[in-house]
């Protein structure tokens, strides 16, 4: 059994507020009702006309169905001219002439008195040229809002903190190559946002404050005014110094899609076998790497295990075809398919009664040992699943480990057609979640690969994180739609020639993580677009764009040719002869500058900047001549990337207050000089190991006045 996911469980909430909302409109429609039949009777009465509330009501709602819509109690008297309110009822009572109603009245009543009045001639004229030029001014105007996967992560919506699930730094990198490249972008921000028009964005400015975390925001909220009054769209982010990582390289490195390195991979392939298994290893090498920075890991070689000089070809197993690190979940993915990670910071409050698998992992390499897992559930008072049966196996499918579980609180659903378990099945069982967890630490290798079917539900059962993951349900799609999985009795059915879970007993968790274990057995003998519909077409599409010329000239490419060529976000920017700039202090360049070709410190002086360069290099002598040097180019270029670092001792509690409101100057600099309809993007970087950072978002809108 699948528990739902964070989207289900949104979009349950809010049909229920809709619900609620659909009932309060009804309860005041009613006391609407009331309230007017009450009005009437007293207006009547105050007549000495003798009629009872219940004529009142009849004769209101009688006209009310003879009306198209009535939503409050002002359109009932535009609907009924006749009726008088207490207002009228009351002056009508101190004067002499007795109050009149339209039935007393010989007078026929006007039919236009309540339509709209209908403009001709130049009144006409004038509104329809004033509606066409607001359409245009519409036309022009870039939009930005947040999807369900930003609302989740937003600070301005009511996600508790436990509960938000922040966004990564590559997702505000899709936003930035699309906001200049559009669908020419590599990749689209579709996950979490929606840009509309981007073509209409002015330019793209982005502060980097490293340093800053989504605590210190929280903290001094006050302080940061340009935030609060500028930038709309509040998110926390998770940025590489909550695992350690390099806020610069995951923001100037462009990951290659699976279209560009599928094609580089049969390119290599058409020159040699081995160059070709060579750039697919170097391809997954920062799979393994950024895994790394998430969970505790060390290299191979340090522990004895494998050489760090092995060649592919020798260390593939006879029956794979590609490296089985290549069918890994990333930490995207990962955070994607709602799989627990043990990050820092709010998401950490999430998962803190989880545990790893291991204390201490080893990077997995294409020899690492592959177990299919499959664990039944049962659901209990507390209204969610429990573990009940667990099975694992190995790559000779061989039963290594099978288990009943006692959950820890009563059952309430068996749910034995999909369980196979019973009361009668579970009656002697002692074996607690404790136990199962022991028993894994100990069973399963720091190498190991667990697969299976959607192991997130598995992996939250257990209450347990796992670095290396294959889930068939990723790596095979029949569809065509990467966001339309197939169940695993059909890959079965499928590829395996195999029928499981078609008995009523409710399915078998060894027959399953068999059946899993296959599934990626099988896709590693073919290759990597086997059984992918949506890797298939891909594929397809470029194999139509290749030429025989491709082919004979194609060399094996360097992967430090690769990362310069391929990876860089400023080469994408710049494709479109659309220029960038790049402002931060020696230290904050040097880094940029492995990402950009041709380029040293030699050459990082704007003053020697030519108009013919893409890249502007600006060197600043610290953080306030960067601010400056960028609030003065930021109009020149498509993009501007200006980059800052905050030291401890800026942070110190005697100095943090004036440091807040420097950065709070700074941000309010670059949104004066921005230009209409910019995008403005502030990226608080995170602390080192400890609190999630926080990104800032927004289109401006309205002139600003910039002052001396």
């Amino acid at each position: 059994m699948k528990t739902p996911t964070g989207k289900q469980l949104q979009r349950i909430e809010k049909k229920r507020k809709k619900m609620a909302a659909l009932l309060e409109i009804t309860k005041l429609n009613d006391k609407d009702r009331e309230a007017k039949a009450l009005a009437l009777k007293q207006a009547v009465d105050g007549t000495n006309f003798e009629l009872t509330q219940e004529e009142t009501l009849t004769n209101l709602l009688s006209d009310q169905e003879t009306s198209t819509e009535v939503s409050s109690i002002e359109s009932l008297s535009r609907k009924r001219p006749c009726t008088r309110t207490l207002d009228d009822a009351a002056q009508g009572s101190t004067n002499s002439e007795p109050p009149t109603t339209e039935v007393e009245s010989n007078e026929e009543p006007d039919p236009l008195a309540n339509k709209k009045p209908r403009l001709s001639g130049e009144e006409y004229a004038n509104l329809k040229q004033e509606l066409k030029e607001r359409k245009q001014r519409l036309k022009v105007i870039p939009r930005f809002r947040l999807k369900n996967v930003g609302e989740n992560a937003s600070l301005n919506f009511n996600v508790k903190d436990e509960d938000r699930i922040p966004i990564f730094l590559s997702d505000v990198q899709h936003l930035l190559m699309y906001s200049l490249l559009g669908h020419h972008s590599p990749y689209l921000p579709a996950r979490w946002c929606l840009l509309e028009k981007y073509n209409k964005v002015a330019h793209t400015v982005v502060l980097v404050v490293e340093g800053l975390s989504l605590y210190h925001f929280s903290a001094y909220e006050s302080i940061f005014t340009n935030i609060t009054t500028n930038l709309t769209h509040q998110l926390e982010l998770v940025t590489p110094a909550v695992y350690g990582g390099s806020i610069v390289e995951e923001l100037a490195a462009v990951p290659l899609t699976g279209t560009q390195s599928d094609r580089l991979i049969k390119l290599n392939w058409l020159v040699s076998e081995f160059g070709s298994l060579e750039a697919a290893l170097q391809s997954t090498g920062d799979l393994v790497k950024l895994l790394k920075t998430v969970f505790p890991m060390q290299a191979a070689d340090k522990l004895g295990v494998g050489d760090k000089s092995f060649k592919v070809h020798q260390n593939l197993p006879v029956t794979d075809k590609f490296p089985r690190t290549q069918l890994l979940l990333s930490p995207w993915q990962l955070v994607e398919e709602n799989y627990p990670l043990p990050l820092k910071g709010e998401l950490a409050r999430k998962y803190e009664d989880y545990i790893l698998t291991k204390d201490m992992y080893v990077e997995a390499t294409p020899r690492s040992p592959m177990f299919g897992l499959d664990c039944e559930m049962c659901r209990t008072t507390t209204g969610l699943l429990e573990l009940t049966r667990i099975s694992i196996v190995d790559e000779r499918m061989n039963i290594i480990y099978e288990t009943l579980v006692k959950p820890a609180n009563e059952i309430t659903d068996y749910l034995t057609r999909y369980s196979g378990i019973t009361k009668e099945l579970l009656h002697n069982v002692t074996t607690t979640l404790v136990e199962v967890q022991n028993a894994l630490r100990e069973i399963l290798p720091p190498d190991a690969i667990l697969v299976g079917q959607s192991l997130n539900s598995d992996l939250h059962t257990l209450k347990m994180m796992h670095p290396y993951i294959i889930d068939t349900s990723v790596i095979y799609n029949i569809t065509g739609d990467r966001y339309r999985k197939t169940k695993l009795q059909t890959l079965a059915r499928e590829f395996l020639d195999e029928r499981i879970q078609e008995g009523r007993r409710g399915h078998c968790p060894s027959e399953d993580s068999r059946a899993s274990l296959k599934l990626a057995q099988l896709k590693l003998a073919n290759s990597l677009d086997f059984g992918d519909a949506v890797l298939v077409g891909q594929k397809n599409m470029e194999i139509l764009k290749m030429n025989a010329e491709k082919r004979k000239s194609f060399k094996v490419i360097d992967r430090m040719e690769l990362r310069n060529y391929a990876t860089s976000i400023f080469n994408h920017v710049t494709k479109d002869k659309k220029t960038a700039a790049i402002i931060g202090t020696e230290d904050v360049m040097n880094e940029y500058s492995r990402y950009l070709k041709n380029s040293s410190l030699s050459i990082m002086d704007d003053q020697n900047f030519d108009t013919t360069d893409q890249v502007r290099l600006v060197v600043a002598e610290n953080n306030k001549h960067a601010v400056s040097r960028a609030s003065n180019v930021l109009m020149e270029h498509a993009l501007t990337l200006c980059h800052l670092r905050i030291t401890e001792d800026q942070l110190k509690s005697e100095k943090i207050e004036k440091t807040f409101r420097t950065v709070n100057k700074w941000m309010q600099k670059l949104w004066q000089h921005m230009a209409i309809h910019g995008l403005s993007c502030v990226v608080f970087g995170g602390q080192n190991n400890a609190a999630n950072g926080a990104c800032f978002l927004d289109i401006k809108k309205d002139v600003t006045v910039i002052g001396p």
